[in-house]
Order: structure tokens, then C-alpha cells, then sequence
């Protein structure tokens, strides 16, 4: 199949929109809960939206009244304030806030085709919005967007091949969670439940591990300031495990292409990061790290965003960067400040009402139970495959986002032949 002379259309002749109104009240807490994913600007990824950084109760849905919608899956959404022009196709059914527009195609517009000639247009979307203070894009705008419009058909053949593309990377990422959440669990056993000792003093063989390991571990757990923690373990703060790499570059000392990370770019929740850029054009100082050391968002500190760089780089001066004070303590100390608990703490001494940030002589303060060298090390060496794997991870989706960046421009407008993608898609799958 080649590519066709495009139409180009209103956006308003081949969808329907409507605004997110739900925007409960943020002082009662009772309008918060577990019932309805609530569809905020900062959920929308550029990709699929499968969960929502807060939920509403009963309640706080239908305070909106007859405005309270829920969106069904398949639906597209794009941020209309803030940051214009995050586009997300809804996985679940959801309610958008203030800040979203929802965009529901008609018979004559394939969703996915949709969805990839929105983020083909981000930039000319962005320059849409209107105010002086704070910019806003409004339906009627959005509305006389043109886009260039194949048959349906094609249309579809076209959101297919980008969609593999998309879902290559999903499993890639998808992977990775999974990955984490093995070292996680395995950090838990170890470090936070006991089980190893706790299973020796039952008189069993700890689960999971050979005898060399299970050898390092005591079979009796004593009383402390922290509470019941394995005998001869020590009790200490994060420095014991943990240090700050203060080391900044300035733009003179830049090289080319040298791999930005802003806080923008590391996605909560996730110890693998998603996305980056390079520091062409940035004219302050900025952090500098080292591909393994672990990067720790200050800002906002409870949209826990804690990753593992997989590259030398430069980051924001809104992000620590951390080793560990040996490379024995470096899963460990890598996990305690993913902690949910660390997490917590760092919000809960974070300054400022609007912008809270945490400092690194907050963190300092962190109490942990300090394991011996010897079981630090087993189990870094136990995560180490996990972390390199997800590494590798990292670098492949990100790979296949290049791809897929390079090849939908030129799809969504015509210039690239669909069996010339075909080609291309099978020599790197």
C-alpha cells in the first residue's frame, strides 16, 4: 500500500471534545479515595494513560454535579493549561479535571492515527493557547486545528505500525517494573521483614538462597532504638549507607551531546528512567553524575521520582544525585531512597508551601538498621543482573522511541511509503 494525497480538515470535522469539570475541593479530604481515577495534565504521558496520580471517592465525582463525566477507554486526552499539549489515550474509564480536554474521534478518524498526528502537531498546538498570564487552549481553538486526513484505511494501517512500535516499548517498560519490583521484594525480605533470620530461628532453612548466603545471617533479632532488628546489626543514618555527589558543570564545560536529565524527564514510581535530552542550549550550571548513581527528585518530593541513571550526564539542580559511601551498600542504598518510607519522610521535611523541596541535610537525619558488609554485598551481587537488564531496557525503548519519532512525521504527512516503514520496522525488531 502507498501513501495517498492527504486532506487536510478541521480537527472539529472528525472529533468531538469536552473539558474536564471535576475539580473537588482540595481541603475536604473526604472527596479523595479509591473509587474514580481522577485524569490530571500531569497523568498525560504522550502515550497510554493506565493510571492516575490521585483518585476522587463517590463523593468528590459527583460534587461536580451534572457536569461529572466518566471518559470510557479509547478516549484521547490533551493538556489545555500548564503544559499545553500532553496528548494520552485513556486505557480505563477516568474523569478529567479543569486542565484536560477529552476527544472522542467520529466514524471518519482512527483513535491511534489521531492520537500520532496530535503529537506530530505538539508544537503548533502549543501555540494555540491564549492569556497573558496564564496560557490556556480553548475547544473552539483546538477545534480549527488542521490536520492532514488519509482514508480510513490507511489511516489505520498507519496507527498499527506506530502502535507496535508504542507496544515494543510498553513491554520494554512493562519489563522493568517487573524487574523492580523483584528487587524490591527481595529488599523487603531481607532488610524491613527479617525473614532470613526469622525463618533460622524457627529452625528452617531461609527460603530462596543458597547456604552460602542463609550463613550470613543470624539466627536471633534483638531490641533497639528501631525495633526488633537482626543481632550485630547496626543502627545508623543514611550517610552510613549513602553520599551527595556536589559536583556541577557549567555550559562552557559542556560537551556535545551530552545527555540532560530534568525533572521532568523522570517519571514516580519508576527506578528506570523514560526519557531524556541533551544540554544543547541550557545556559546554567548543572549536576553532574555518573551512569549507576542514583538520581533523587528534591522537588515535590512526594511524586517520588528516584531513578538509576543509565548513562553519564548532567541533571537539574531540583535532583540529588547519590553513590553509595561503598559499592557493597549500593543496592541497598539504592532501594532505601526508592523506599516509600524514605519517601514519606522526605515530604514530611520538605519547606515551602507552593514549591516544597527537601535538602540533603533532611535526608541525613533518615534512621536506617546498617547490615554487614558482607550481606550488603550478596545482595547487591543479587541485583546487579536486574539492574543491568533494566538498563539495557532503557536504552532499547529508547531506541524504538527514536524510531518511532523519525518515522511519524513522514508517515502522518505522506513523505515516507507504508511498505518502506514495513521495511525498516523488521530490520530493527
Amino acid at each position: 500500500m502507498s501513501s495517498e494525497i492527504r486532506s487536510l480538515v478541521r480537527l472539529a470535522e472528525c472529533a468531538t471534545f469536552q473539558e474536564g469539570y471535576v475539580n473537588p475541593s482540595q481541603r475536604d479530604p473526604s472527596y479523595f479515595g479509591d473509587d474514580v481515577k481522577w485524569l490530571r495534565a500531569t497523568d498525560l504521558n504522550n502515550g497510554f494513560v493506565f493510571e492516575t496520580g490521585r483518585r476522587l471517592s463517590k463523593k468528590g465525582f459527583e460534587s461536580a454535579g451534572k457536569s461529572a463525566t466518566l471518559f470510557a477507554p479509547g478516549t484521547l486526552a490533551i493538556s489545555k493549561s500548564g503544559t499545553i499539549g500532553r496528548i494520552g489515550i485513556l486505557q480505563d474509564y477516568m474523569c478529567g479535571n479543569r486542565a484536560v480536554i477529552n476527544i472522542k474521534p467520529n466514524a471518519t478518524c482512527d483513535t491511534s492515527f489521531l492520537f500520532y498526528t496530535l503529537l506530530h502537531s505538539r508544537a503548533e498546538i502549543e501555540t494555540l493557547a491564549e492569556g497573558s498570564v496564564q496560557k490556556n487552549l480553548y475547544v473552539s481553538t483546538l477545534g480549527n486545528l488542521k490536520i492532514a486526513l488519509p482514508s480510513l484505511v490507511e489511516q489505520k494501517a498507519i496507527g498499527s505500525q506506530l502502535g507496535a512500535l508504542d507496544d515494543r516499548i510498553t513491554l520494554l517498560r512493562e519489563t522493568n517494573a517487573t524487574l523492580e519490583a523483584i528487587a524490591q521484594a527481595l529488599f523487603k525480605s531481607w532488610f524491613v521483614d527479617f525473614d532470613p533470620v526469622r525463618a533460622k530461628m524457627e529452625g528452617r532453612a531461609p527460603e530462596g538462597m543458597d547456604e552460602a548466603t542463609a550463613a550470613l545471617f543470624p539466627d536471633t533479632l534483638e531490641e533497639s532504638e528501631l525495633g526488633w532488628v537482626p543481632k550485630g546489626w547496626g543502627q545508623g543514618t543514611l550517610p552510613d549507607i549513602a553520599k551527595p555527589v556536589k559536583k556541577q558543570l557549567s555550559p562552557a564545560n559542556f560537551h556535545d551531546g551530552i545527555n540532560y536529565v530534568g525533572l521532568e524527564h523522570i517519571p514516580r514510581r519508576s527506578l528506570s528512567l523514560t526519557d531524556w535530552d541533551t544540554a544543547d542550549g541550557l545556559e546554567s550550571a548543572k549536576a553532574a553524575f555518573a551512569a549507576g548513581d542514583i538520581l533523587f527528585g528534591k522537588l515535590r518530593p512526594y511524586f517520588h521520582k528516584v531513578v538509576v541513571a543509565p548513562f553519564d550526564g548532567v541533571c537539574s539542580t531540583d535532583v540529588l544525585v547519590f553513590q553509595p559511601t561503598r559499592l557493597e551498600y549500593r543496592g541497598v542504598a539504592m532501594m532505601h531512597l526508592f523506599s516509600a518510607d524514605l519517601i514519606g519522610y522526605a515530604e514530611r521535611l520538605s519547606n515551602g508551601a507552593k514549591m516544597p523541596r527537601v535538602s540533603w541535610s533532611d535526608l541525613a537525619a533518615y534512621p536506617i538498621v546498617v547490615p554487614p558488609i558482607s550481606v550488603s554485598q550478596a545482595y547487591t551481587e543479587s541485583v546487579a543482573p536486574l539492574i543491568a537488564r533494566m538498563t539495557h531496557n532503557v536504552h532499547a525503548a529508547q531506541t524504538l522511541s527514536t524510531l518511532r519519532d523519525t518515522l511519524l512525521p513522514r508517515l502522518i504527512s505522506g513523505q515516507l511509503r507504508l511498505p518502506d516503514a514495513q521495511a525498516l520496522l523488521k530490520e530493527t525488531a
